[in-house]
C-alpha cells in the first residue's frame, strides 16, 4: 500500500500505524520457530517437520488440535497486551501525550503478533519473508484484511477468503502479490484501511479517556484492552479456521502464485467484486459481536 498520501487521510493514518507496529522489536514471529514450539506437545516430530516444510494442513493436523493451540496463543497474547496497557494507564492524565501513542503502538503490535500466529497455524505462508525492516505491499495488504476481520468488517471476511482461495488454487507458498497490490483484492484493501483508520481514532480516544485517572485508569485501561483484543483475536481465528486452506491434507507445493487475475468463483466475494465496480459503496459494516 502506498504511504505517500497525507496522514489526515484515514487510510493513510491506519497504514502508517500498521507499518510502525510491524517494525516494533519482537512483533515479527518466526514461522518455523513458532510452529515447532506450539505443536511440540500435540504432534509427532514428523508431523511438525511437514507442517513447517509445507503447512499444518498438508501435515494432516486436525483442526481441533490447531484450535487448541490457537486458543493458547490467544490467551498468551491477550494477557501480555492487557498487562502492558494497564501499566501504561498508571501515570494518569499528566502522561497522556506519551502513554497513549505508545499504548496504541503496542496494541497494534500485539494484533500483528496474533495475526501471524493464527495465520501460520491455519496454513498461510510466511508473512515476513526476510529479516529486514521493510514490509512489502502484499504483506501490508493481507495484514490490513486480517485487521478488518478482527474489527468485524464483512468485506474483509470476503477478501481474506478470496486470497485464501487463490493460494489454494495455485498450491503456492507465497501471497498473491498482484491481487493484493493492484488486482481484484486491492480495492477492498484500500476501503478496509480507510474504515480502520476511522475506528482507530475512536479507539484511541476511548483509551485516552480510560487513562485520565491514575491507578483507576490502569484497571480500566487493562480491562478495555482485554474486552476488545480477546474477541477480535477470536473472530480472526474463527474465520481462518473455517477456510478450505486450513483443512487437513490440503497439500502445498513449491512455487509462486502467477501474477494474473483469477476468475471469480466464490459467491462470498460477490460483495467485494461489486464494490470494485462501484456497485456497492456500503459493503463495509460491522458484524454482530460474537457471543
Amino acid at each position: 500500500m502506498k504511504q505517500g498520501k497525507g496522514i489526515e487521510n484515514p487510510e493513510s493514518r491506519f497504514s502508517a500505524v500498521l507499518l510502525a507496529a510491524a517494525k516494533l522489536p519482537g512483533v515479527r514471529i518466526n514461522r518455523e520457530t513458532y510452529l515447532q514450539s506450539a505443536l511440540a506437545r500435540h504432534c509427532s516430530e514428523d508431523d511438525i517437520r511437514r507442517a513447517i516444510e509445507e503447512t499444518p494442513a498438508a501435515a494432516g493436523i486436525p483442526v481441533e488440535v490447531l484450535d487448541k493451540v490457537a486458543n493458547d496463543s490467544i490467551r498468551f497474547e491477550t494477557g501480555k497486551v492487557s498487562a502492558l496497557s494497564a501499566a501504561a494507564g498508571i501515570p494518569g492524565v499528566l502522561a497522556l501525550p506519551a502513554t497513549v501513542p505508545a499504548d496504541v503502538a503496542q496494541y497494534f503490535g500485539h494484533m500483528v503478533r496474533i495475526a501471524q500466529k493464527l495465520a501460520y497455524l491455519y496454513s498461510w505462508p510466511d508473512l515476513f519473508s526476510d529479516d529486514g525492516d521493510d514490509v512489502d505491499d502484499a504483506t501490508m495488504g493481507v495484514l490490513t484484511l486480517f485487521f478488518g476481520v478482527m474489527f468485524g468488517t464483512q468485506s474483509a471476511n470476503a477478501a481474506v477468503g478470496k486470497v485464501a482461495g487463490m493460494m489454494s488454487k495455485e498450491v503456492a507458498k507465497k501471497l498473491p502479490q498482484k491481487a493484493l497490490t493492484q488486482g481484484v483484492v486491492y480495492p477492498m484493501v484500500k476501503k478496509v484501511a480507510a474504515y480502520l483508520g476511522v475506528q482507530m481514532t475512536k479507539q484511541s480516544f476511548a483509551k485516552a479517556v480510560s487513562k485520565a485517572i491514575p491507578l483507576v485508569g490502569a484497571v480500566v485501561s487493562g480491562g478495555l484492552t482485554l474486552a476488545t483484543y480477546l474477541p477480535m483475536a477470536k473472530r480472526l481465528k474463527k474465520h481462518l479456521s473455517s477456510l478450505p486452506l486450513a483443512e487437513p491434507s490440503h497439500r502445498v507445493m513449491d512455487g509462486e502464485v502467477v501474477d494474473g487475475e483469477v476468475v471469480e468463483d466464490h459467491e462470498a466475494f460477490a460483495t467485494a467484486h461489486a464494490v470494485q465496480h462501484g456497485a456497492d459503496d456500503t459493503a463495509i459494516k460491522l458484524e454482530e459481536p460474537e457471543a
